[in-house]
């Protein structure tokens, strides 16, 4: 379903990922909100501020793979850590519907950056490799399409549309929505990140998903590259 190129596999870059068939997306519901909730608080409550969060080793380890590639984390945030800065801001996380919640709740809890995408409307297999500067993106957020510069690392399906930029943004095309049936979850890891905490991310995901689509069908969780 997804590779890695060589050369960001040599700069340590894996992912953990799973296939969710049969998924019914609603409104946030009163269960997720209160979860949502919930972990807002923990991490006012745990983190505290923002000085703390920027020293904590997941940040501080994708913030180091972000400099190495040329991209200013204090501009463009990896999405886990704008996800726990809104919130240490004194902000609520836009409640999106039942299936972006999760993803939210999770990479709030893990601060690993985790991407949801609507695999109906996208072509795999999926590649995450570096661009070469024609590709062009349209954000989640945005109505425009920005060309993309040379060197940054993206997930590309079959086609070459780009459907994340790695670990921060992803592409309105291929975003959950309330027609979403069949979903792919992507969990981003880099140099210093263990993989267990990524494979717990993509896990707890699915897990509960499942809690709230019991019915669901879900291909196993792997990892890239592969390691037996």
């Amino acid at each position: 379903m997804i590779s890695i190129s060589q050369d960001l596999t040599r700069l340590g870059v894996f992912l953990s990922y799973a296939v969710v068939r049969g998924v019914r997306v609603s409104e946030t519901t009163r269960f997720i909100d209160e979860m949502l909730r919930s972990e807002e608080e923990r991490v006012r409550s745990v983190i505290g501020d923002v000085n703390r969060l920027t020293e904590n080793p997941i940040v501080q380890a994708y913030r180091r793979f972000m400099w190495r590639l040329g991209i200013d984390p204090t501009k463009v945030r990896p999405s886990s850590e704008a996800l726990a800065r809104r919130v240490l801001h004194g902000s609520s996380l836009p409640r999106i519907n039942s299936v972006v919640d999760i993803g939210n709740i999770v990479s709030l809890r893990t601060l690993i950056p985790i991407g949801l995408y609507d695999l109906d409307t996208v072509n795999p297999p999926f590649v995450l490799k570096l661009s070469e500067g024609y590709e062009e993106f349209a954000p989640i957020g945005s109505q425009g399409v920005e060309r993309l510069r040379r060197g940054l690392p993206i997930i590309v399906d079959s086609r070459d549309l780009v459907i994340h930029i790695y670990p921060h943004r992803d592409s309105r095309y291929s975003m959950i929505t309330s027609s979403t049936k069949n979903m792919l979850i992507v969990s981003c890891g880099v140099p210093g990140i263990p993989k267990s905490l990524v494979i717990e991310a993509t896990e707890s995901v699915v897990n509960m998903i499942r809690s709230v689509n019991p019915l669901v069908e879900v291909v196993e969780v792997k990892v890239v590259p592969y390691e037996g």
